[in-house]
C-alpha cells in the first residue's frame, strides 16, 4: 500500500469511529439500541462473510481458530457496544460514558506489557497521559452538566464495556495476528451477535419504526462503522503497538464534538477547543517512534 495512504489510515478511522456517538442520538427514537446493534452486527458479518467468500480467503481449520476470532467479537464488539448503549439508555450521562471509555488506552498500555511482551516507553506513557487529560477537557463542560445522581448500575456495565474492549484489544493482537482480516472480522460479528440478539430479546421489544432515519443510520452504521471503522481497527491493530493504536481513540470526543456542534448545533466552549489540542498532541506523543 502507498506510504502516504497508510499515513492518512488513523485520521481516517477516527472521523468515521467518532461518527458512532452520532448514530446513537440518531437511532434513539426509532430502534431499541441492542436491538439496532443486534441487526447491525449480523448484517456486518454477512457484508464480511461475502467480501471474504469473493476474495478467496483462507478460512479457519481448526476449531481453536474460530473460536479465538469468536472471542475477539464478543469483547471488542458485543460487550462493548452492548454496554454502552445500555449505560446511556438506563441513564448515565454521555460526558460520564466518554470518560470512562477515555480510560481504555491507559488500561490498554498497563496490559500490553505482561501480556504481549510490548515495551511502552515513557514517551508513549506521556502521550497517553496528555491525551487522556485532553479528552477529559473535552468532556468536561458535560460532565459538569451531569445530575450528581450517577446511577451505579450503569456505571459499572460502562467500566465492563471499558474492560471488555482493552481485553479485546489485547486479545486481538495475541491471537489473530495471521487470520485473513475480511475473515477475522466476519467471524468476530458473528460472535457478537450471539451476545447481543439473545441479549436483545431477553430484555427489549425488538422495535425498529422502518423510518428513513433508522434506515439511513443502519446502512451507514453497517458500512461506514462495522466494515470501515472495524477493517481499519483491525488492521492497525495488527500493524502496530497495541498502546499506540488505542491512543487514537482520545481523539474521539473532540471530532465527536465537533461533529455534533455542526449537525446538533451543540456549544463548543474554548475549554473544548483546548482539550482538542492537548488530545493531538498526546496522540502524537504515543504514536511517534522513541
Amino acid at each position: 500500500m502507498n506510504a502516504a495512504l497508510l499515513r492518512t489510515i488513523p485520521a481516517v478511522f477516527v472521523v468515521i469511529w467518532a461518527t458512532g456517538f452520532i448514530v446513537a442520538r440518531f437511532v434513539v427514537p426509532h430502534a431499541d439500541p441492542i436491538t439496532f446493534l443486534a441487526v447491525r452486527c449480523a448484517l456486518a458479518a454477512l457484508v464480511f462473510i461475502v467480501i471474504a467468500i469473493a476474495a478467496g480467503a483462507k478460512w479457519p481449520v481448526t476449531p481453536y481458530q474460530w473460536f479465538q476470532a469468536l472471542v475477539a467479537g464478543v469483547l471488542m464488539q458485543g460487550i462493548y457496544l452492548g454496554a454502552t448503549f445500555w449505560s446511556a439508555k438506563h441513564g448515565l450521562p454521555a460526558g460520564i460514558i466518554a470518560l470512562v471509555m477515555g480510560l481504555q488506552p491507559l488500561l490498554t498500555g498497563v496490559l500490553s506489557v505482561p501480556l504481549l511482551g510490548e515495551r511502552v516507553s515513557g514517551q508513549r506513557w506521556l502521550g497517553i497521559a496528555v491525551g487522556f487529560a485532553g479528552a477529559l477537557l473535552v468532556m468536561f463542560p458535560r460532565i459538569g452538566d451531569a445530575s450528581l445522581a450517577i446511577p451505579f448500575a450503569a456505571t459499572a456495565v460502562a467500566f465492563g464495556g471499558m474492560v471488555s474492549m482493552t481485553l479485546g484489544t489485547v486479545w486481538q493482537k495475541r491471537t489473530a495476528s495471521a487470520m485473513d482480516l475480511r475473515v477475522s472480522a466476519a467471524i468476530q460479528f458473528v460472535g457478537a451477535v450471539l451476545v447481543l440478539a439473545p441479549f436483545a430479546a431477553l430484555t427489549e421489544d425488538l422495535y425498529m419504526d422502518g423510518s428513513v432515519a433508522m434506515w439511513g443510520a443502519l446502512i451507514w452504521a453497517v458500512f461506514g462503522l462495522s466494515v470501515g471503522a472495524i477493517g481499519l481497527l483491525l488492521y492497525l491493530i495488527r500493524q502496530g503497538a497495541v498502546a499506540g493504536v488505542a491512543s487514537l481513540l482520545y481523539l474521539v470526543p473532540p471530532v465527536s464534538a465537533v461533529m455534533a456542534y455542526g449537525l446538533f448545533g451543540e456549544t463548543l466552549e474554548p475549554v473544548q477547543m483546548a482539550g482538542m489540542a492537548v488530545a493531538a498532541i498526546g496522540v502524537a506523543l504515543a504514536n511517534r517512534p522513541s
